[in-house]
């Protein structure tokens, strides 16, 4: 297991578009969401312990703002040879044990994960009502084995200030997680510079 760190995507970032397929086969685009007050990206997967860590703290964050008019999608982009957890089949029982109210998607050609530069599992992307970036970040500083407890305090204080009109926050501490387990040869060069690979 690499730990990784988000790559931090400069605030103000358009949210690069995505046409992906949820585990029920409906295909949903980020253009189904305009109009809402907020969209909420999230690269996940079944198997990373980072995100098995926070998986019930983030149903409950997500519950929450989807009753407040944020979208909230996630994201798969694991090479599911690799790791067949992560696989569609499976993604599609996660979904249904974890109760997650909100879209899960697969990348299976893992373009959309680098148009985002999204480097690990959780990766946390919130955007305004005009898909503009206003957090990139960590979900809050709990993590296995710190004996923190998973409250969300970072992204639920991020979308409490998009919600109020406020500027973006100007604390944003980058996640922390797996690395996203990218097809052999086909890593993108921000992986490669990073020196978390």
């Amino acid at each position: 297991m690499v730990r990784t760190q988000s790559t931090m995507l400069p605030l103000g970032t358009v949210a690069p578009d995505f046409s992906l397929v949820d585990t029920d086969g409906t295909t949903i685009a980020r253009s189904d969401f305009v109009g809402r007050r907020g969209l909420l990206v999230i690269f996940l997967c079944n198997h990373c312990p980072y995100v098995k860590h926070v998986a019930d703290g983030l149903k409950r964050l997500a519950d929450d703002y989807l009753s407040r008019d944020i979208a909230v999608v996630g994201i798969s982009s694991n090479d599911v040879t690799a790791h067949p957890d992560d696989s569609p089949e499976m993604m599609r029982a996660e979904k249904e044990a974890r109760g997650y109210a909100f879209p899960y998607l697969f990348d299976p050609t893992q373009e959309v994960a680098q148009a985002y530069r999204a480097a690990c599992t959780p990766d946390f992307y919130l955007f305004d009502g005009d898909h503009r970036l206003v957090y990139r970040g960590q979900m809050d500083d709990s993590r296995p084995g710190n004996d923190k407890p998973v409250t969300g305090a970072d992204l639920r204080a991020a979308l409490d200030q998009l919600l109020a009109g406020g500027p973006p926050l100007e604390r944003q501490v980058a996640s922390l997680g797996c690395n996203i387990k990218w097809i052999p040869g086909a890593e993108p060069a921000y992986f490669n510079a990073s020196g978390t690979g």
